[in-house]
């Protein structure tokens, strides 16, 4: 009879820090189980024990501390038991990383990873698991970008704001993370076929829905209309004449429908709207944008869903009146926003289709310089098209969506191709992992180098050099975890109206890796002399930078970037 092997979890932070905590208090129990997570949530430990490393500096020397300040509480005098030291010292457990060593020193207790190990687990095997969610959601999330909606008409690249090119681009990423957590994500609103802001965002890499130029939505518009003049919280003729307040945003036009938003959410006891909603008239903008979230809904693949409306700080009280317009017309949706603040420039205020140009020409300049006439035909125009959008991106994504972007653009910035900062960065040092695996094969054509091994067949131990732990430890482990992240803040319940989500992480993440990739590759030779007794080390280093390869792959996927495989 065959028995079941069960397969070994991931390595992760958390339920090494969850675990490292149970031994220090002496306690075995979820040492052998903390991989498990309460309703698949990751959640901190109750008090601080321990802290990850993640400076060249102290990982020479540990990779977690508990400091003596935690030491002094837990135990007297912070002397530390020898028991619990030696639990401490060679701890395992499903999803932990395997400890070698522990020492208290000045600072506090400090212990290191079996790092032959730990390289063997995540890259003997293929790094697969360490490139998704540590779990997957389920659910359907709605994400609505308001700026694309028309008010009377659809905007174009020369109406669009920097500010509202930065929602755009939020959404668009903060969709493909959610879609990464295993939710059915649909965009709104749909866009009409071939109009010129759905051609730019094309452009951006962006797959926005598209409605067909003979599609239309009267017998839409008319249900929504039906509805709102039925509900409940439509404003009377006497309470009309009764009322003396203040005119909203919405009311530019009077009209006959006018619903009482402020009983809307009031009355249903929905936290963190604007008090000063008060009664607005309902105008055809407003009908359109219903009949589009409720389309967007009609695609959900469940009967609840979350609808995530990414809006400008400017926009943000319209957009309240919108969603509660719809909760009168009877959505029962849970509605989150997600707020994000403006774009400010250095230099002449400029719109979105001149900043795009603007980058685009820089681009192509920058890559003329560097590659000379080389740069021509179809394949460059690719090239810089992608490098343009992850300019773009990057500046407008790497400051979290709850402060303000200021950019640089004037026209004698320019854009590098080289420097520690920024898409183009990261694109150049994706590409040179390509260019790395380009020259084994053609060294393994030649007969230098033979065929990569299985890992099992490989000494781990060979990979000493300070960077490879690094790159090891604070990315390929710990980008699983960052991914789980987005997905907790939709499942979340209660708080008020407004959402904030750490929609900055990928992109700084991805620019430090490259900061840490570039200065290892630029110290180490990976593909050494073809001799036989050097193949092990030279073998491991390339697990490594493949398994980094996907790495860089899967963070660009979620911001819409194909790889550039050769620069």
């Amino acid at each position: 009879m065959m028995e079941n092997i069960e397969e070994p979890s991931p390595l992760r932070i958390t339920p090494t820090v969850r675990a490292l905590s149970s031994a220090l208090r002496g306690k075995r129990e979820n040492v052998h189980d903390s991989s498990r997570t309460n309703g698949d949530r990751i959640f901190a430990e109750p008090e601080k024990l321990w802290f990850k490393e993640s400076s060249v500096k102290n990982l020479r020397n540990r990779d977690f501390l508990s400091p003596t300040t935690v030491l002094n509480t837990l135990y007297a005098d912070g002397q530390v038991p020898p028991a619990v030291m030696s639990m401490v010292s060679s701890l395992r457990g499903s999803g932990v990383l395997p400890m070698a060593a522990g020492e208290v020193m000045d600072d506090g207790l400090r212990v290191r990873v079996d790092r032959a190990a730990a390289f063997k687990a995540v890259l003997s095997g293929g790094a697969t698991e360490y490139l998704k969610p540590s779990s997957q959601r389920q659910g359907s999330v709605v994400v609505n970008c308001p700026v694309l909606h028309p008010k009377p008409n659809i905007p174009t690249p020369d109406t669009l704001t920097l500010g509202q090119l930065r929602t755009i681009l939020v959404a668009d990423h903060m969709g493909a993370l959610l879609r990464r957590q295993g939710f059915s994500v649909s965009f709104c609103p749909m866009l009409p076929e071939d109009s010129n802001i759905s051609i730019c965002l094309q452009d951006l890499g962006i797959d926005w829905p598209i409605a067909p130029a003979s599609w239309t939505n009267e017998e839409q518009e008319e249900k929504v209309q039906e509805a709102l003049e039925n509900c409940p919280y439509r404003e009377s003729e006497m309470e009309r004449g009764k009322k003396n307040g203040r005119k909203s945003e919405m009311d530019e036009n009077e009209g006959t429908l006018r619903v009482n938003l402020k009983r809307v959410f009031q009355e249903e006891g929905l936290l963190g709207y604007d008090p000063s909603l008060g009664t607005c008239t309902v105008c055809r903008d407003s009908v359109l944008h219903l009949v589009q979230l409720d389309l967007a809904m009609a695609h959900c693949t469940v009967v609840t869903a979350t609808v995530l409306h990414v809006t400008s700080c400017q926009d943000e009280f319209r957009q309240q009146q919108i969603a509660m317009l719809w909760r009168a017309r009877g959505a029962t949706h849970a509605q989150r926003h997600l707020v994000c603040r403006p774009v400010k420039t250095l230099g002449s205020d400029i719109t979105a289709a001149q900043y795009l140009q603007l980058r685009r020409g820089q681009m192509k300049e920058a890559s003329e310089m560097k590659y000379g006439g080389q740069v021509e035909g179809q394949t460059w125009d690719d090239i810089i098209r992608v490098m343009t959008s992850a300019t773009v991106r990057f500046e407008l994504l790497s400051t979290v969506h709850s402060s303000p972007v200021t950019l640089d653009v004037q026209r004698e910035g320019g854009v590098s191709t080289k420097g520690p900062r920024g898409g183009v960065f990261v694109m150049y040092n994706c590409a040179r992992l390509h260019t790395l695996f380009d020259g084994y094969e053609r060294g393994v054509e030649k007969g230098l180098y033979p065929e990569i091994p299985e890992g099992s067949q490989l000494d781990f131990s060979a990979l000493t050099e300070e960077g490879e732990w690094l790159l090891l430890f604070n990315y390929l482990i710990t980008f699983s975890e960052l991914l789980d992240q987005s997905g907790q803040v939709i499942d979340g319940e209660g708080g008020g109206a407004r959402v904030n989500m750490k929609t900055e992480q990928i992109c700084k993440f991805l620019v430090s890796l490259s900061k840490d990739f570039s200065s290892y590759y630029n110290r180490v030779h990976v593909l050494g002399e073809p001799l036989p007794h050097l193949f092990n080390q030279m073998f491991c280093r390339l697990y490594l930078l493949r398994a980094l390869r996907e790495l860089y792959h899967s963070a660009l996927d979620t911001l819409n970037l194909p790889p550039i495989r050769q620069l």
